[in-house]
């Protein structure tokens, strides 16, 4: 059986990277300052330039662009108050939809490293 939230064609990743990036570093990958699209869920932080539609500028997801979506991703929250990573106030069922998330990004994306804290 395929694991929860599996991609209909499978995704060859690269190996995870340990970089340690500040909030402010983070900032930057936001398809605007770089070509780059960074996402971070849980303080790990994805690459998800490949889906510009959705993450880069003008995309349903662009508010999370170059920010740890924790929260907004659990709340299903497009808020721009939303977009951060405090998310250990909220209900178990919604830590169970970012666990969702959580889990696919982590089947789709590369994983760049981690948001220091």
């Amino acid at each position: 059986m395929a694991p929860k939230f599996a991609p209909k064609e499978p995704v060859v990743l690269d190996p995870p990277q340990s970089t340690v990036f500040s909030r402010a570093e983070l900032s930057r990958f936001d398809g605007v300052q770089s070509p780059q699209i960074y996402v971070a869920i849980k303080r790990t932080v994805f690459d998800v330039t490949k889906n510009p539609k959705s993450y880069g500028p003008g995309g349903s997801y662009a508010i999370f662009a170059g920010k740890d979506a924790s929260r907004g991703l659990a709340k299903s929250s497009l808020k721009p108050e939303d977009a951060n990573e405090v998310y250990a106030d909220l209900p178990a069922n919604e830590l169970g939809v970012l666990d969702d998330w959580y889990s696919y990004f982590s089947q789709r994306y590369n994983v760049m490293g981690t948001v220091d804290v």
